[in-house]
């Protein structure tokens, strides 16, 4: 399962560049969000570890980049993590990964919805406002927005013409993968967030989804919160090493 769920948010967070090696998948964005640009050991490994460790810290200083792993309980070989922290990268960004099923789902009370199922500067625009990103940052997003395959729907929710919250979601292979859900600072804590979240999911089920997942930091009560409330429980975690 855990495998699973990593190769569905690969697909739906598209990276620039990959580098497949030896069952590694090493992705390259310009070094916007670390789950774009770090190592992925979700596949079987045969070679030698500290060469191959070697090697990913190589290609990443090539590019002004910190060497970073995505770690979960499943990866290959079992040692890496130990052997990471042993080489002095650190822990961070502990996250939960959480899944439910649609038939659990509700229906929104709030329709006031703009979904698009091709990126365009209008969402754009909108979530690079609620979420504060830098031109740089919003060039690379645009660019891997643009390269997701499976199919993608961009919403955005608003309240009397006023974009209150943003968000996206992907469908695969029967899951709907929920990704950065981000509520204007002068409009929280009044539930725009879940309608928001109720509109993907309605959306996800209409276009034949089942199931339904997420990725929360361990540090965003609210976020945890909320999703509990919905209905999504933990499945497995994932966290960072990255070298200091």
């Amino acid at each position: 399962m855990i495998r699973h769920i990593e190769e569905l948010s690969l697909n739906a967070w598209a990276s620039l560049q990959t580098v497949v090696y030896d069952g590694w998948l090493i992705r390259f964005s310009n070094g916007y969000t670390k789950r774009a640009n770090s190592v992925n050991p979700i596949y079987g490994s045969t070679e030698d570890l500290d060469y191959k460790i070697h090697y990913c810290e190589d290609v990443f200083r090539a590019r002004n980049l910190k060497p970073v792993f995505k770690m979960t309980e499943s990866v290959y070989p079992k040692s890496l993590d130990a052997t990471l922290e042993e080489r002095g990268y650190i822990a961070i960004d502990h996250t939960s990964v959480q899944s439910m099923s649609l038939s659990q789902s509700k229906e929104p009370s709030i329709h006031t919805v703009k979904v698009h199922e091709t990126l365009n500067d209008e969402w754009l625009n909108q979530f690079c406002i609620l979420n504060n990103q830098d031109k740089a940052s919003k060039a690379t997003m645009k660019q891997m927005l643009s390269l997701i395959l499976p199919k993608t729907g961009f919403f955005s929710l608003n309240d009397n013409e006023v974009v209150v919250a943003c968000g996206l979601g992907v469908l695969e292979r029967g899951y709907l993968g929920i990704f950065d859900i981000v509520t204007h600072s002068h409009f929280r804590n009044r539930g725009f967030g879940e309608q928001l979240m109720l509109n993907l999911l309605k959306w996800g089920k209409e276009n034949g989804a089942k199931h339904a997942y997420l990725q929360a930091m361990l540090t965003n009560g609210a976020a945890l919160g909320l999703y509990s409330k919905l209905g999504f429980q933990e499945r497995y975690r994932y966290w960072y090493r990255i070298k200091e």
